[in-house]
């Protein structure tokens, strides 16, 4: 297994430089995330779908907090609950990614590379 803190050594497109952009990208607003995905299409970089991933997740997630919060007495609980570790979960991912580093977000991350793994 590789060291998610280490960098992608192999040439051409698969530099995590080549794909620090897109994953950045990936992590601001989900029309961001709309555009890195669409230009990662393109070329196919590890390091930006890792990110692209991990942003999808992290968004799904928020928006299925959203809906929760209708949910009489304690939705709104666990939607402000959700809400702020998604904010914390997203602030580590933008780190990450402008970091250079390939770890996924604390509780969820290994959940969302999984999930999405068809990306």
């Amino acid at each position: 297994m590789e060291n998610p803190q280490t960098p992608i050594e192999s040439g051409g497109n698969n530099t995590i430089n080549d794909g620090k952009n897109i994953a950045i990208i990936a992590y601001l607003t989900i029309i961001g995330l709309i555009i890195a995905f669409v230009l990662n299409n393109e070329k196919r970089n590890d390091f930006a779908t890792y990110h692209i991933r991990q942003s999808l997740g992290i968004f799904l997630t928020l928006f299925v907090s959203g809906i929760l919060s209708y949910i009489p007495f304690i939705g709104w609980i666990i939607s402000v609950a959700a809400f702020f570790l998604m904010i914390i979960l997203w602030i580590i991912g933008i780190i990450n990614a402008a970091n250079g580093n390939k770890k996924p977000v604390p509780l969820l991350g290994e959940y969302y590379n999984n999930l999405f793994a068809g990306i």
